[in-house]
C-alpha cells in the first residue's frame, strides 16, 4: 500500500505551548539575537578581518563588472507603503542613526557588517547579491540627481519632495552602483521608491538580491524610527 503521507509537501503547526508568535517568528528571534552576539564579540575589526577574503573577491567581481560596462548601468525599484510614521519622522531618525552607533542600522538587516565612517566618507560592508562588498557612499542630497535622468518619470517632485541620491564607489574611486531613494507623504503615512543601479553586466540576480535586501532594511529601519518615537 502506498504512503500517502508522502505525496504532498510536508508541514509542521503549532498546535498548543508557547504563544506571542508562529514556529517562523521563534526562529526569527532567536537568529538575530545568535547574529547580534557573533556581531558584538567580534567587533567591528574582527568582522572585517573575518570577511577579508570575501571583501576581496566581491570587491574584484564589482570593479571588473563596472570596467566591462563603460559607464552604462540597469535599474531595480523596491516600492514600500508605510502607515503610522511620516517620512519626516523617519528621516530625522535615519540622519540621528548615522551620526550615531552603528548598532542600529547593522541590525536592520543579516548581512549588514559595517556602517561608519573613515577617512574616505561613509563606508558601508555589506552583501551585493551573493557578494560581501566594501564600498562607500557620496554624494547624497538632490543636487546629486543629474546623473538619474529617468529620476522625473519615476516619482514626480511635486508628490515625493524628498529625494536623495548616491554614487556607490570602492577606495580606488571605481564607481560600481548609484542609489536613488525617494520620499512622499500620504494621509497616513508615507511611500519610500527605493532605486538601485548597477553595471549593465552584472547577473540579474545581483539586482533582485539588492531590492530584497532593500525591502529587509529600510521596513526593519522605519519600524525602529516609530518605536523611537513612541
Amino acid at each position: 500500500m502506498t504512503d500517502t503521507r508522502t505525496s504532498s509537501p510536508v508541514t509542521v503547526a503549532l498546535a498548543s505551548g508557547p504563544t506571542g508568535g508562529s514556529i517562523d517568528d521563534f526562529e526569527l528571534f532567536y537568529a538575530r539575537r545568535a547574529l547580534e552576539r557573533f556581531r558584538t564579540r567580534l567587533g567591528r575589526q574582527g568582522l572585517l578581518d573575518l570577511l577579508a577574503e570575501d571583501i576581496e573577491e566581491g570587491n574584484a567581481f564589482l570593479r571588473e563588472n563596472a570596467r566591462a560596462s563603460e559607464g552604462v548601468f540597469k535599474s531595480g525599484t523596491t516600492v514600500l507603503t508605510t502607515r503610522g510614521i511620516g517620512s519626516g519622522a523617519f528621516l530625522d531618525w535615519m540622519d540621528q542613526a548615522f551620526a550615531g552607533d552603528e548598532g542600529p542600522l547593522l541590525a536592520a538587516h543579516p548581512e549588514h557588517y559595517m556602517m561608519g565612517t573613515d577617512s574616505i566618507g561613509a563606508r558601508v560592508v555589506e552583501n551585493i547579491g551573493p557578494h560581501v562588498a566594501d564600498f562607500y557612499m557620496g554624494g547624497w542630497g538632490t543636487e546629486a540627481l543629474a546623473w538619474a535622468k529617468d529620476a522625473a518619470e519615476l516619482l514626480p517632485e511635486s508628490e515625493f519632495p524628498r529625494k536623495m541620491s548616491s554614487n556607490l564607489f570602492l577606495a580606488d574611486g571605481t564607481v560600481v552602483g548609484r542609489a536613488l531613494i525617494q520620499f512622499g507623504d500620504t494621509t497616513d503615512g508615507f511611500t519610500a521608491n527605493l532605486t538601485v543601479y548597477f553595471p549593465v553586466t552584472c547577473p540579474d540576480e545581483v539586482l533582485e538580491h539588492h531590492l530584497r535586501h532593500y525591502a529587509v532594511e529600510f521596513r526593519n529601519w522605519i519600524v525602529a524610527a516609530a518605536a523611537a518615537r513612541a
